[in-house]
């Protein structure tokens, strides 16, 4: 079988996710994280902008718009023009990371038409790496720094990954739980008896139920469109969904307000 290059794009967002990666993985091994409060009150540390720096420098490489969490976001008059552009949370689980339980990723994301087309989420705690594009289809890599010496996907595993014979999975915010997902996750207790839940951090739960690792993750919280744009394209590729809990219909990004409905995300 021919195993695909990474298109251009693709190869760009790899190299800012795994140079980002060893950033913030420095800032985790000293325990320094210089933790700020945002304006909404979520924390920000030092590895969120050195990464969101590294990442931003290198996507500028392919001359579209970035948009990161931690830097300003262009006006709604000046975005709605753009016919791509990247989506980056650049430490996406700034709790999980100060809590140092390694569930924190770093998630790109290339829209096209509002379309979220290429997707990385790459946690750097154990060097694992979820990504899609177009050409190459989404695949896991793990030791994902060793893999980039090579041609990365010779040491990728296809998605989704079979695994029959286990006990239907939901996974739940470890930050966000509340009342409404207790009771939805009740009512799916009586279809699946042997249901397991499962509390993980960060863009990780997208990246499990894309891989198959997982069937279901419910969020009434507040989420930002860079938080599921990356994740949004491998649940695509990879014949799952995440869908906006009011309309039913997918979720929608380059909005006037990046902010995300409540949404499932759930395998077929």
């Amino acid at each position: 079988m021919t195993i695909p290059t990474p298109e251009p794009n693709l190869k760009l967002a790899l190299q800012a996710s795994l140079q980002a990666g060893e950033a913030i993985l420095q800032v985790y091994r000293t325990g320094n994280f210089q933790v700020e409060l945002k304006h909404d009150h979520s924390p920000v540390t030092l590895a969120d902008k050195k990464a969101s720096d590294i990442i931003t420098r290198i996507l500028n490489q392919s001359q579209l718009p970035v948009i990161s969490e931690e830097a300003s976001i262009p006006p709604y008059e000046e975005r709605k023009q753009w016919q791509s552009f990247w989506l980056v949370d650049p430490l996406d689980g700034t709790r999980e990371f100060i809590k140092q339980n390694g569930e924190f990723t770093v998630n790109i994301a290339l829209l096209r038409n509002n379309h979220p087309e290429i997707g990385i989420i790459y946690a750097p705690v154990p060097d694992t790496l979820y990504l899609t594009s177009p050409q190459t289809g989404p695949h896991l890599i793990t030791q994902a720094h060793k893999a980039l010496h090579h041609n990365i996907l010779e040491q990728a595993t296809r998605l989704p990954i079979q695994k029959p014979n286990r006990p239907y999975r939901i996974l739940t915010s470890r930050s966000h739980t509340g009342t409404r997902t207790q009771a939805l996750i009740d009512s799916i207790k009586k279809e699946h008896p042997d249901l397991e839940t499962i509390p993980l951090g960060s863009a990780l739960k997208l990246a499990k139920i894309a891989s198959g690792e997982a069937d279901l993750y419910i969020r009434f919280g507040p989420t930002m469109e860079w938080d599921t744009a990356a994740g949004h394209a491998l649940l695509n590729a990879t014949g799952a969904k995440i869908i906006d809990t009011n309309t039913k219909y997918p979720l929608t990004y380059n909005k006037p307000d990046l902010h995300n409905p409540s949404f499932i995300a759930r395998r077929q």
